[in-house]
């Protein structure tokens, strides 16, 4: 499971480091996403973020992935929509040549990849498998359609980043139960990226994935399950389907609206969900809020029914077509408005705003986490029986430049202390979860996951009474994090055998919430963090030489 984490932490820290970058490049020769009628920006956004984001996958796959010939084929079949996406970023391709593309794209993972839809389950019955002559072009009609849905859903900050790490997570989820390592091992290196993408995206955004991210990522996703269904698995054939479902309704629908309407089904518009929400009285967060929820309700139905009937799938997609799209014509139908309900601003706002400004409960709140956290790291560097030889190579190598940034490069503390975080707390949480061993008794560990508990508690009250209005601030992100480290634990209950894996993601996710918080709220005064931070890598060098 090590190699996991070890894709999932590169891909994060090569999009992370990358993305300023790339930020800067596109300053430097003023290519930047401009406001319009049609744009909820109202300034001009760098549109460079899928740049990092298919820079940090490809990477990873060159390293850790296995020999295969399907992997080969997405590569190239990648690589060639990154380029044409980083041409329409820049001079505004035409539809006809973004088609090209995608098709030229498609036919490299079909032809060289072998990936191809060969059955339909319940939709073709008493068929069997598809012949070539029919399964080909199918299968290209299918990614191209795929590929583009995502595109056009990429219209809110965060909006198509999450719908795809909701995705990503449980088509890899799905992989690794079924021992298929090349995609599992492709999505979550795509989940990194996303996650490191999505720390510059939420709104308000400072970069853009554009056309290059958001076709990278819809021709991935359509791959990657394309792949992991039509392998005789015993999957659905339709499981994709519900997997990649919201962005296709909303693209059909709007292309149908505008057909009716007599324009062409590729002129841009205003019509997607998320504008329809946003008209509806929705804040731009709220809005994605919701899109948010209605991806996990169906990636998590996915992953629950994937040996369900195809029939029972379509059924349950059906309904959900239904409610959405007749939820929507209703309001328009009734011009309802999102109504603000006065309680909730009176008592419950008012109370929390009364809080606030007294100023007591933020500065106890505040302490238990400023202290805790970093405390729950050390505690944590304690636990595993034995230290791998190569982690304590790796705390080496940050513990020197944490030292070197306090003395000589104070102005890279943030940076330092997050590549600390972001290295050090999956590995440590890895090792300190081992089923078998441990170097605390089972009362202590059960001590020990509570502290988990409390401390978020005392993490969310930092958020909702701090009075920093450039701190850390609660983003439709927060929904990715809370749902991947509330389903782990749910799903853990059903697959014991997995259990490792799911605490691991929970906790990781844990530390890495309450952190980024805290960074937030230090405002600069990194000091003492970074001593608390240097304190538990020297454990573990110390540890991994013993």
């Amino acid at each position: 499971m090590i190699v996991y984490l070890s894709t999932l932490l590169l891909t994060l820290l090569v999009t992370i480091v990358l993305i300023p970058v790339t930020i800067k490049a596109a300053e430097v020769i003023e290519k930047y996403d401009m406001p319009g009628k049609r744009k909820v920006h109202a300034v001009p956004v760098p549109r460079t973020g899928g740049i990092a984001m298919a820079v940090a996958v490809f990477s990873s796959m060159l390293l850790w992935a296995q020999e295969s010939s399907m992997l080969s084929a997405y590569v190239i079949g990648a690589g060639i929509i990154v380029v044409f996406g980083l041409v329409d970023d820049f001079v505004d391709l035409s539809y006809r040549y973004k088609f090209a593309g995608q098709f030229l794209a498609a036919l490299a993972v079909v032809l060289l990849g072998d990936v191809q839809i060969r059955n339909l389950g319940a939709l073709s019955p008493g068929v069997g498998p598809l012949t070539p002559w029919i399964g080909i072009p199918l299968t290209i009609i299918v990614i191209v359609g795929v590929t583009n849905a995502i595109n056009l859903a990429d219209g809110l900050d965060g909006l198509a980043g999450g719908i795809c790490i909701l995705s990503f997570c449980c088509t890899g989820y799905i992989a690794y139960l079924g021992g298929d390592t090349v995609i599992a091992l492709l999505s979550v290196a795509l989940v990194g990226s996303v996650f490191g993408f999505l720390k510059y995206n939420t709104h308000p955004a400072s970069v853009f994935m554009g056309d290059t991210g958001s076709q990278f990522l819809g021709f991935s996703l359509v791959v990657a399950t394309i792949a992991l269904t039509q392998r005789g698995t015993g999957l659905s054939a339709v499981l994709p389907v519900i997997i990649f479902g919201f962005p296709v309704l909303d693209t059909a629908v709007v292309m149908l609206e505008r057909i009716g309407a007599g324009k062409s089904p590729f002129r841009a518009d205003k019509n997607h969900f998320h504008h329809k929400l946003i008209r509806l009285g929705l804040s731009h967060a709220e809005a994605v809020f919701i899109i948010y929820l209605l991806q996990a309700l169906l990636v998590v139905s996915a992953f629950v029914f994937r040996y369900y009937s195809d029939w029972a799938l379509l059924i349950g997609y059906g309904i959900f077509v239904d409610v959405v799209i007749i939820g929507f014509f209703a309001a328009e139908i009734t011009r309802w408005k999102m109504k603000r309900f006065t309680f909730v601003d009176k008592h419950i706002k008012g109370k929390l705003t009364k809080i606030k400004k007294k100023g007591v409960w933020i500065v106890f709140s505040f302490q238990v986490v400023e202290y805790g956290i970093p405390t729950l790291l050390f505690a944590t560097t304690f636990i595993p029986v034995s230290i791998p030889r190569y982690f304590s190579y790796i705390a080496g190598a940050l513990l020197f430049f944490t030292i070197v940034c306090m003395f000589c490069r104070k102005n890279w503390f943030k940076w330092v202390l997050m590549a600390d975080i972001y290295i050090t707390v999956p590995l440590i949480v890895f090792f300190s979860t081992d089923p078998v061993r441990g170097l605390v008794m089972q009362p202590m560990m059960w001590g020990y996951n509570l502290t988990f508990v409390v401390l978020t508690f005392f993490v969310i009250m930092t958020l909702r009474l701090t009075r920093r209005r450039s701190g850390f601030k609660v983003t439709p992100m927060d929904f990715l994090i809370v749902f991947i480290a509330v389903i782990a634990p749910f799903i853990s209950g059903i697959y014991g055998e997995h259990r490792r894996l799911t605490y691991v993601a929970a906790k990781s996710v844990m530390l890495y919430f309450s952190y980024e918080v805290l960074i937030g709220e230090l405002r600069g005064q990194y000091r003492r963090l970074t001593i608390f931070t240097a304190c538990s890598l020297a454990v573990i060098i110390i540890r991994g030489f013993l």
